[in-house]
């Protein structure tokens, strides 16, 4: 047994640095799906995080804790909803999303917003409350003071995005259930290593692997670098 473990190590390494095509255009496509993701939900969570750390209005407490508690939503739970909503017989079906990078990218994206929501409107509050109340004085909108908030909080929002990067490139259950992990289109490096697993391929499940925590070893470490500062 010990040997071939051994064995399956020496043989991942060589297919990584052999640089197999097939190794890499997965490792490819989960950087894309995951950087897509992240694109997308920042969009929409830097202006919610600007309203929730800038303004004080009834029910904050409330948007706020709830952003805060499905931070650790299981991934798994959220794939099967959106499988519910967009398969075929689902209200959204008629879009034919399911089974795409694209549907995969949509889910990553709803999970990691409470995490750049929380993160960036923390951010955002740690700024000083003069230096707040001076772009909201100076700013010519209400946009304008947010933008120039969010851009002395800066070094939180590349933080709250590292994060959510990290949580998206990591996951599998809703890669696994909207993606399907179809070969050539839908396989990234979670899903493929659940089934190179299943399959004994010790050798490229390990390859895929260790590309997996080698990546999200260097975002923690550049997350802990960016904390400390």
């Amino acid at each position: 047994m010990t040997t071939e473990i051994v064995d399956g190590i020496i043989k991942a390494f060589q297919l990584i640095f052999s640089l197999d095509p097939e190794v890499y255009r997965i490792t490819g496509l989960s950087l894309y799906v995951s950087g897509l993701a992240v694109a997308m939900a920042t969009l929409w969570s830097l202006p919610l995080a600007a309203i929730l750390g800038l303004k004080n209005f009834r029910g904050r407490r409330f948007v706020r804790g709830t952003f805060n508690a499905f931070i650790g939503f299981p991934t798994v739970v959220l794939g099967l909803i959106l499988y519910l909503f967009f398969s075929r017989s689902g209200p959204l079906g008629m879009f034919g999303l399911l089974y795409t990078p694209l549907m995969i990218s949509i889910g990553q994206s709803i999970l990691i917003t409470p995490i750049l929501v929380s993160f960036i409107t923390s951010a955002v509050e740690s700024i000083d409350k003069d230096i707040r109340d001076l772009a909201k004085t100076l700013g010519s909108s209400e946009i304008s003071a947010s933008i120039a908030v969010l851009k002395e909080a800066s070094g939180g929002v590349t933080l709250a995005v590292l994060a959510a990067f990290n949580r998206a490139f990591a996951e599998l259950g809703i890669a696994m259930m909207v993606g399907g992990n179809i070969y050539g289109r839908t396989r990234i490096l979670t899903t493929a290593i659940a089934l190179e697993s299943n399959k004994a391929a010790i050798e490229v499940s390990l390859a895929l692997g260790v590309i997996l925590v080698g990546i999200v070893y260097i975002l923690n470490i550049t997350i802990n670098y960016l904390r400390r500062r």
